[in-house]
């Protein structure tokens, strides 16, 4: 069995313009570890979006009639409704305080990714302000991937990774938005189960599980660990993106 090592990256707090992968970087090479091809770096979405300055101020929003009438119903605030509505396709469900949109880039999630916790003073600049996702994770986790292989002397995979909640279950879970370097999904099928029987219909959501794992490390609230580096794993699929993680409409039976 292969020996998976997770292993927390601390970071100072980042703001708009840091050099995010060089600061990753220095988070690993503390570390003094021996990287492989294969090791992977899981960053939070929030580390991301703060670096990239996708930053909004609430006092900036100018609300929509629809937003507004929308907020009132729900108990939420007006300018972040706005935004939650600029970032989504649709509304998908809309009750009991809870917002649940398809947003732009395909995902089904709450409140469009849209976050106000954990933000930084000095960046908000003492108003009220939200934080987006990144413009296209996938091409964040590239931009990331390429930079950290000049800086580390070898091109790691990277994962974006968020926090989703899901139907049916109660909690959220790490997943994978943004993906470079390592397949999003593993497709099982036809390969033999335990007692020979061809699986007919398993794809393993791969991303997902890498994020999960380290998930449990950065945690959800004041943990402070916003990257993780994940050693061990191995596959020959090849290469992904977090797209290959979205369930086509053909596919959806819950929609």
């Amino acid at each position: 069995m292969p020996r998976i090592i997770a292993t927390p990256l601390h970071l100072p707090l980042v703001t708009p313009g840091d050099d995010l992968p060089r600061l990753i970087a220095d988070a690993v090479l503390h570390h003094r570890v021996d990287l492989a091809p294969q090791d992977v770096i899981v960053v939070a979405q929030k580390l991301v979006s703060k670096a990239e300055g996708r930053y909004v101020r609430l006092s900036s929003v100018t609300c929509t009639e629809a937003a507004c009438t929308l907020a009132e119903r729900l108990g939420k605030d007006p300018a972040l409704v706005t935004l939650i509505l600029q970032e989504s396709e649709r509304i998908i469900r809309a009750e009991r305080q809870a917002l649940i949109v398809h947003h732009k880039r395909g995902y089904v999630m709450a409140n469009a990714g849209i976050d106000q916790s954990n933000l930084d003073p000095e960046a908000e600049a003492g108003e009220p302000a939200a934080l987006l996702l990144p413009e296209d994770p996938d091409a964040s986790a590239a931009r990331l991937s390429t930079r950290l292989g000049e800086l580390l002397g070898i091109k790691l995979p990277v994962i974006i990774s968020d926090s989703f909640g899901r139907p049916w279950r109660r909690g959220s879970v790490g997943v994978a938005i943004g993906v470079s370097g390592m397949p999003a999904v593993l497709d099982l099928r036809g390969l033999p189960d335990l007692f020979g029987r061809t699986l007919q219909v398993t794809i393993s959501a791969f991303a997902d599980q890498v994020a999960s794992l380290a998930c449990l490390l950065m945690g959800e609230g004041a943990e402070g660990v916003p990257a993780v580096l994940v050693q061990g794993l191995s596959w020959t699929a090849p290469h992904g993106t977090g797209q290959d993680l979205i369930r086509p409409p053909q596919e959806d039976l819950f929609r």
